[in-house]
């Protein structure tokens, strides 16, 4: 098939780019000509395992495309994606002034049959809005091209978004017209030889599974982070809750996992976003207020047992942070706790020196420019010298089974807080290290 992508972030490039290696023709479209020009060179602009490579072979086999020109990637399309941003607005509601932007570039540029699909992820009812816009561009230019607009929700991990497309345990599809149904199942067929993976039904109920899913899974997180803080007033061991819970086929071992909280690019954005669409529609969504409300405050657990050990005042101390981005396997920083912590050991005089695998030049640019008394380094254990204790914030691999003794030469004292319960707290002690983690 012949398939524009509108929109070349992580979703547009992620969809664009898998959809390429089944032998489709994709072209990714971006305003940014930067980002064009460099995708041209071969320059990737995020990090995911697995997508340089999976670009750069598509790229020579001529089955990917980028450029900058909407009206000649739709000419010969089938199916144009709309993957742009939907930034929270400061009312906690999905921004869509991009979404339907690209929608009125479609009405104004398609001279034959498209399918239309909202890929990012909208509030519900955002299908409505789309086609209404596109309708209006075609009624101006009096063209009577027909077209069909389709909501097909993402669900990519970070750090394993390849493998979540090309390997989907669903794809959901929400659309009004049979013609829709047949030609998405067409495209998507070759991921999956299971049927009851293609997930059919109407626009808005696909618009809502998006959120419900993620709203599901950061109840979990901030039901775990509050469960942990309750075992560290009684005297429990979260770890070994979460053990005795998680076998219970009913709740499994996913994201129960005790931490610092959730951030990125969707858990955060979208329980906001599905508390206003609640309350828009008279509904006060009490359970989702309160998962957000407990991860708020889970982001500063950390920075508080720092402040009980070492004092309020935190001048002339020096912190060592592993780990910057919001979890392991990417370079994203959206929300991430790490941003949180450091802001509040910095507010109090603290010295930090950082170290991630992935994220540095992030935090550089954008969520800790500005923030002074960082220090960046190359590596985890030049992280150490000097520092008054390690503070662990994401769990790279590489952070798993450090050298401990290494550790407690390196460090001032032999201190570490731990925001992702990684490490076994009786062995630490038996070493000789003060261990401060989630929920003890």
């Amino acid at each position: 098939m012949n398939i524009t992508v509108i929109g070349s972030g992580y979703v547009g490039l992620v969809s664009g780019t898998c959809f390429a290696e089944m032998g489709n023709r994709v072209t990714c479209v971006d305003i940014d000509l930067v980002k064009i020009e460099k995708l041209n060179q071969g320059i990737i602009p995020i990090f995911e395992p697995g997508l340089e490579t999976m670009v750069l072979k598509n790229v020579k086999n001529k089955n990917l495309f980028f450029t900058t020109k909407l009206d000649k990637a739709l000419q010969n399309s089938e199916i144009a994606f709309i993957a742009v941003g939907t930034p929270m607005g400061d009312d906690g509601s999905a921004d869509l002034q991009y979404v339907l932007a690209v929608a009125k570039s479609i009405g104004q540029s398609m001279q034959k049959r498209l399918i239309v699909v909202d890929k990012s992820t909208v509030p519900i009812g955002t299908a409505d809005k789309v086609k209404a816009t596109i309708q209006k561009e075609l009624d101006i230019r009096n063209s009577d091209v027909q077209f069909d607009v389709v909501s097909n929700p993402e669900f990519l991990k970070e750090g394993a978004a390849i493998v979540d497309f090309m390997k989907p345990d669903r794809v959901v599809i929400g659309a009004d017209s049979e013609i829709a149904f047949k030609k998405m199942k067409e495209l998507y067929s070759p991921f999956f030889r299971s049927h009851d993976r293609f997930i059919t039904m109407d626009i808005r109920s696909a618009e809502m599974t998006k959120y419900a899913a993620n709203a599901m899974l950061a109840t979990k997180i901030s039901f775990m982070n509050e469960i942990a803080n309750i075992c560290e007033k009684v005297g429990a061991d979260v770890n070994q809750v979460r053990i005795g819970i998680g076998s219970d086929q009913r709740i499994g071992y996913s994201f129960i996992y005790p931490g610092a909280g959730y951030g990125g690019s969707c858990f955060p954005k979208d329980v906001k976003a599905l508390t206003k669409i609640a309350k828009e529609n008279g509904y006060t969504a009490q359970l989702i207020t309160a998962v957000e409300a407990v991860n708020d405050a889970q982001k500063l657990v950390i920075a508080q047992k720092i402040v009980t050990r070492f004092g309020e005042d935190l001048t002339g101390f020096t912190f060592g942070i592993w780990g910057l981005a919001f979890k392991p396997g990417t370079d994203d920083m959206r929300e991430a706790p790490s941003i949180y912590v450091i802001k509040e050991l910095v507010k109090r005089g603290a010295q930090i020196k950082a170290y991630d695998p992935k994220a540095i030049d992030e935090a550089k640019e954008h969520y800790l420019k500005g923030v002074e008394n960082i220090t960046y380094v190359a590596s985890k254990y030049e992280v150490l010298k000097d520092s008054d204790a390690l503070v662990l914030l994401t769990e790279w691999k590489e952070f798993r089974s450090p050298d401990f003794e290494e550790i407690k030469t390196q460090l001032k004292t032999p201190v570490i807080f731990d925001g992702r319960n990684q490490y076994n707290a009786f062995n630490l002690e038996e070493k000789g290290f003060e261990y401060f983690q989630i929920g003890r």
